[in-house]
This record gives C-alpha cells, structure tokens and sequence, in this order.
C-alpha cells in the first residue's frame, strides 16, 4: 500500500477521534490550560502510549526504521515556549487546529495562518539559529532507552505505568 495513503487514512482516523473525544473544542483547549478540564492531557497521554507501543513494534518487525532526530535543549526550550505561547494565544495546538478547520471552526484559521507564518520565520532566520539554539545543549540523536543504557522494551513499561499514575490523578483531581 502506498505510503501517502496510508498516512492520509491514519490522519483521517485521528482525526475523527479527536472530534468524536471533544478535543478539539476551544473551551477544552483552554480549560486544559488553566488546569480545569484535563481531557485534552488524557487524550495526549493515550496518544503518546499508543505511538510508542506502535511505534517500536512496527521497528522491531523491522516495518519501519527510525529517524531520531538531535536532542537540543536550547531548541527545545525556545521551540516549547514558543509552541505553549501559541497555543495559549490562539486556543488550539497544530493537530487541532487543523482538525477544529475541518470541522468547520473558522477561528482555527489564525492559528494556521500563525503556523505559516512562524515557519516562514523559522525558515528565514534557521543560518543565525544554526549557530546559535541549535547548538545550545546538543545531546545528539539519543532516546530514553539510551540515555538509560536500557532497552526499549524495559523502558517502555515504565513510561507506560507512569503515564497511567498520572492520568489517573489527574482524573482524580
């Protein structure tokens, strides 16, 4: 099967879950940001099980090989401030806002527009971020299960029965 398809049909499907979960309502968006609604982080913590579980599995059959990309503190830290500042601003990270336009939410429209325009900037200043970010903290192509000396598969649970706990206080709360 044709790889493009099989990506449109996965991002079809997570899609639909995520407007038949309500994730990609603003007020969940939001509520999420001001710790009064954690639907959103549940969702995004199932997620992050099910694509790592999926993930290693699909590398293991030797299905798909992986690509890690360079872990760089400095990129991350201004990439993640940058993204939470977008998100607070706009109400809606990229996934949902791309799912919130398809579902007919013109609001989600800025954020796009916002996600152009910044990788228009990002683009345009990447020769001055190469020598500056993106060399703050360069830890190199690493995992987890690397930075640990472990296997994946040791890892992976432990990532799993933390994630549960929190999920679960989380609900709790």
């Amino acid at each position: 099967m044709n790889i493009n398809l099989i990506g449109l049909i996965t991002g079809i499907v997570f899609g639909m879950i995520m407007q038949r979960s309500r994730v990609i309502r603003y007020d969940k968006q939001i509520n999420v940001l001001l710790f009064k609604d954690m639907t959103v982080m549940k969702f995004m913590m199932s997620a992050i099980i099910v694509g790592m579980v999926g993930i290693y599995m699909l590398k293991d059959l030797e299905l798909i090989k992986l690509s890690v990309k360079p872990a760089i503190l400095g990129a991350v830290i201004v990439g993640g401030l940058v993204f939470g500042a977008g998100w607070g601003l706009v109400g809606y990270c990229p996934a949902t806002a791309m799912a919130a336009l398809g579902e007919g939410r013109v609001d989600a429209g800025w954020g796009i527009g916002g996600m152009i325009l910044g990788a228009g900037i990002f683009s345009h200043l990447y020769p001055m971020l190469k020598k500056t970010i993106l060399t703050w903290g360069d830890l190199g192509k690493i995992t987890i299960p690397q930075m640990l000396n472990a296997g994946h598969w040791s890892v992976i649970p432990l990532l799993i029965l933390t994630m549960i706990v929190l999920l679960v206080l989380i609900d709790r709360r």
